[in-house]
């Protein structure tokens, strides 16, 4: 690879409800591509980014998945679960950071790779405002990245996430890997079709202090942000007379594993 595979991807989300009453929610969104296998020396060569502690920006593996201290061990015990071989394979992890110790992610997302360099596996990490957390995983086929394809993933719902979305849905997926770019479609149906979009559009830029001093001015304290968003939009969408769901508990399983993906599509 010519370039460090970590950097900073920096862009837009829009959420678009469709029905029964139609909202639209925009934010900028300033995210971290990390390769899990150097973050401790990213950490020791940047000045506003730590690993386990505060700064500016600050990045914990405990804010993932089971909360434990070795996530990348966590992951490959997944992979090796689910049939696939983590040997080898670096662990790409796109995510928001802590910023000044705050942080709040929607969803993460981990690419997977085999020894080679390919990409074996996807794990989308959702998180919900109630501390609930659930990770969809799709082993991924004969994905070589060319420019402008995207992968197409499909699942039911797992996790509780929203107070105006029942649970019988449907997420479809739709992953344009992270290259000079990064994109990625979520659309959430149920029997009579489509209910809301969520999408990223998300451009790359170094991982360098000068940039992370950049980010941090273009999207200040952005977790608080977007958690402070996410309220301010749900009662907008109680007021259009959206009705709230029960909450129900999280699935036992941690991890849904599903299926071969697709074949990717241009």
């Amino acid at each position: 690879m010519s370039r460090p595979p970590s950097a900073i991807y920096a862009g837009t989300v829009v959420h678009r409800r469709v029905r029964p009453a139609k909202h639209v929610l925009r934010y900028g969104m300033f995210t971290l591509l990390l390769d899990l296998d150097e973050v401790a020396r990213l950490a020791g060569a940047l000045r506003w980014f730590s690993l386990g502690r505060a700064n500016l920006y600050a990045w914990r593996p405990q804010d993932h998945l089971s909360g434990g201290s070795d996530l990348r061990g966590e992951i490959d015990g997944i992979l090796e679960r689910a049939g696939m071989d983590p040997t080898g394979g670096r662990v790409h992890l796109l995510t928001m950071p802590r910023v000044l110790g705050y942080v709040f992610n929607p969803i993460s997302v981990y690419l997977c790779h085999r020894a080679g360099g390919d990409l074996q596996a996807v794990l989308y990490e959702v998180n919900n405002t109630f501390g609930d957390r659930h990770s969809y995983l799709f082993p991924v086929g004969d994905f070589e990245g060319a420019p402008g394809s995207s992968l197409r993933h499909a699942c039911a719902k797992a996790l509780h996430v929203s107070p105006f979305v029942d649970m019988g849905m449907r997420y479809d997926f739709r992953l344009r890997p992270p290259t000079e770019t990064f994109g990625l479609r979520i659309d959430v149906s149920d029997g009579d079709g489509p209910l809301l979009v969520a999408a990223e559009r998300l451009r790359r830029r170094p991982l360098s202090d000068r940039e992370l001093l950049r980010g941090f001015l273009e999207f200040p304290l952005q977790s608080l942000k977007v958690i402070a968003g996410i309220h301010y939009e749900a009662f907008h969408i109680w007021r259009k007379g959206v009705g709230l769901r029960r909450r129900p508990p999280p699935p036992a399983m941690p991890v849904s594993v599903m299926t071969q993906s697709p074949p990717h599509r241009p």
